[in-house]
């Protein structure tokens, strides 16, 4: 099986997703599969996509979510990918070590040259973010985009992944978590941002941020519904980590 790095760097890329802003448009998801189809990831396989049961290998999912019922409920958008994790499962599983995190960043990767396609990782990964491409016979996932991050030739604001560039409304940054004063670790200090399914005890580098409050139009009932509420409890966000443990 395959160690973590000894020497861990103090830097931590990985992204902070706004449930609250997201509008479930699937930019992120359409620009990181063009992307990476033609980055250090691809190809991308895609099988039977104009057919009745269209598949494929995609980083990026958007799954929605309806909370609620009636005036007081809401639509929750949830995109979903590699979280990064700081303990990562996939890695330790490795047979081969071709999955393996950058000591440098904490970023997870897969060298597809030492990959034999076991899906041993996918088993493993509870956020179900790995992805067996059938035609290369390997194990893909999200690199952060690490063929744009890592490239001193673009100018340095286009040195994030596709899918925070292509966000219309923001909800998705990306930067050092590591780093306590850095734009996306305030982020998650003022927001209130969480781990996805924490109790595991994988330590995502990624976080998302809660939906906020909504309060009613009237002046007489200021106080967020019983739905929002549950969702200020981490309602949303208890009930996903429950759904992605199925």
């Amino acid at each position: 099986m395959t160690d973590l790095p000894a020497d861990r760097g103090e830097k931590r890329l990985g992204l902070v997703v706004d449930l609250d802003t997201c509008v479930g448009c699937h930019a992120c998801a359409v620009a990181c599969k063009s992307w990476n189809d033609g980055g250090v990831a691809a190809p991308l396989t895609d099988e039977d996509p104009y057919g009745a049961s269209p598949d494929g290998v995609w980083f990026n999912r958007v799954h929605v979510f309806e909370c609620g019922e009636g005036a007081s409920g809401r639509t929750v958008n949830f995109p979903r990918s590699c979280l990064h994790c700081e303990r990562p499962a996939c890695v330790e599983v490795c047979p081969t070590g071709a999955s393996f995190k950058r000591a440098a960043d904490g970023i997870v990767l897969v060298n597809e040259d030492l990959c034999i396609g076991c899906k041993l990782c996918s088993w493993a990964c509870p956020y179900g973010a790995r992805e067996y491409d059938a035609f290369e016979g390997v194990m893909k996932k999200c690199t952060l985009c690490v063929d744009r991050i890592d490239n001193a030739h673009l100018p340095e604001a286009e040195r994030i992944p596709a899918c925070v560039a292509v966000c219309p409304t923001s909800a998705r940054h990306f930067g050092d978590l590591g780093d306590p004063s850095s734009g996306v670790s305030a982020l998650v200090r003022e927001r209130g941002g969480v781990d996805l399914m924490a109790e595991l005890g994988y330590l995502p580098t990624n976080k998302y941020l809660p939906p906020r409050t909504r309060r009613s139009a009237s002046p007489a009932a200021p106080g967020p519904t019983p739905v929002m509420a549950k969702i200020d409890e981490g309602g949303v966000l208890a009930w996903l980590d429950r759904w992605l443990s199925r």
